[in-house]
């Protein structure tokens, strides 16, 4: 009878314990949310710490970046002081060399009046360029030979007579010729070429001895003269084009005052022998 009547009592309790949102948690769930918010608080202080860490490791690199840049100033200072220093010196050193080489130059090159007269012969002949400062004059290998032959070509002799003249004349009869021959770059083509100049100092060599050949046939004295060959190893422009090519390729006279010393002369160089 009273277990009938508390049946309904404990329904009407549970209802309202529904009715009104209570719930029950129970002390295992509380124990490990506690668990898990004791590992929470401690991961988010030592990520707090490394925080810090972090903001004082990139104070320090802010400070030794700072410093570096303080550096790299100083020493670009100084590197510019260097370069200016350096751009003085170069620029003192080729003046004292172009002094010199003036000096040299002017005691090399033959008398105001041979120069003017090589400088006509210049402008009558394309073939020949004449520098009046030094006064080396260069033929045109071109115009002189074909391309890996070193036999003048017809016509040569024009030119090379009327240096002829002002050499043996009473103004240039104490002058020397020293003939250079030079090349570009290419090898020898063609193998009756090759058998015949081997190398391009062989080919260098064999125009310059064609050029004082013509010189003394048409009258200069051989014991005024003297014969070099150089090969491609003295260019004056790069090989790169055929223009280039064609500047190098030359045959270069030099007419020297009797004094200016060159070795294998013996007058000229008396205390070598």
């Amino acid at each position: 009878m009273l277990a009938r009547r508390a049946r309904p009592t404990y329904l009407a309790l549970s209802a309202l314990a529904l009715w009104c949102g209570c719930a029950f948690v129970p002390k295992s769930q509380v124990t490990s949310l506690e668990s898990q918010n004791r590992a929470l608080v401690e991961k988010n202080r030592a990520q707090q710490a490394r925080i810090q860490n972090l903001e004082t490791h990139s104070r320090n690199v802010e400070d030794q970046l700072m410093r570096a840049e303080e550096d790299l100033a100083i020493l670009d200072e100084q590197l510019g002081l260097d370069r200016r220093q350096l751009v003085n010196y170069e620029a003192e050193r080729d003046q004292l060399h172009s002094q010199v080489m003036g000096l040299i130059r002017g005691a090399a090159a033959p008398g105001p009046g041979i120069r003017a007269r090589l400088a006509e012969i210049s402008q009558q002949h394309p073939s020949l360029q004449f520098d009046p400062y030094t006064g080396v004059s260069k033929l045109d290998t071109d115009l002189l030979f074909d391309v890996g032959h070193a036999e003048l070509k017809p016509g040569a002799d024009d030119v090379l007579r009327d240096l002829v003249r002002l050499l043996n004349s009473p103004e240039g009869r104490e002058l020397k010729i020293l003939v250079v021959g030079h090349t570009d770059d290419r090898l020898i083509a063609g193998q009756p070429v090759r058998e015949k100049y081997p190398n391009n100092f062989h080919l260098s060599a064999n125009r310059a001895l064609a050029v004082s050949d013509a010189l003394g046939r048409l009258g200069l004295g051989p014991e005024r003269m003297g014969v070099a060959g150089f090969g491609p190893h003295q260019p004056v422009a790069p090989n790169l084009t055929d223009d280039d090519r064609a500047k190098n390729r030359r045959v270069e006279l030099f007419v020297m005052a009797p004094e200016v010393p060159v070795v294998g002369w013996t007058e000229s160089t008396p205390t070598l022998y």
